[in-house]
């Protein structure tokens, strides 16, 4: 009796163990990430993962105008001021030159250029205290009016902190 009531307990066990070994698994993998700026320089996007996307400017069709796009961005320096240019002229193409539509951009209320001199768009007391500015950037409607078609471009900023002696 022992000896049977010890081979049911065995395979009741068993089976339960196996039933456990084939059970239904499933499992999630997703990253996380972080970044943490240098506490001497940084010029970040308040609002996260925007500008890896495609910006879009809206087109209102009661005044037949564009919308511009307005972001802020968290900057600081410690120790100068803060420094701005665009690496290139900005515009919106559909593959036409003559319906190109040029764009305006502006970071802290400066308005930037491809020029090779930067313009400053924090002084030296605003970098050091850290702030949160607008960027914006603004379509200048062609002499000849805007034109239909799908348009695409590219914005590029460039910023960097002025030489201490130079603010």
């Amino acid at each position: 009796m022992i000896k049977q009531c010890t081979v049911v307990a065995l395979m009741a066990v068993a089976a339960l163990t196996a039933s456990a070994a084939w059970a239904a698994r499933e499992e999630h993998t997703f990253e996380v990430s972080l970044t943490i700026p240098s506490r001497p320089f940084y010029v970040i996007p308040a609002e996260p993962d925007w500008i890896h996307r495609a910006q879009r400017l809206n087109w209102d069709y009661p005044t037949s105008t564009l919308s511009s796009v307005q972001k802020n961005f968290d900057v600081r320096h410690d120790s100068s001021a803060i420094e701005a240019r665009l690496e290139a002229e900005p515009y919106l193409s559909n593959g036409r030159p003559e319906d190109d539509i040029s764009l305006r951009v502006t970071f802290n209320g400066v308005e930037l250029s491809a020029a090779m001199t930067p313009r400053q768009v924090l002084t030296r007391e605003e970098a050091a205290a850290g702030k949160r500015v607008m960027l914006e950037i603004a379509p200048i409607k062609p002499a000849a009016g805007y034109r239909q078609g799908d348009y695409a471009g590219n914005v590029l900023l460039l910023f960097n902190a002025q030489t201490p002696d130079a603010g």
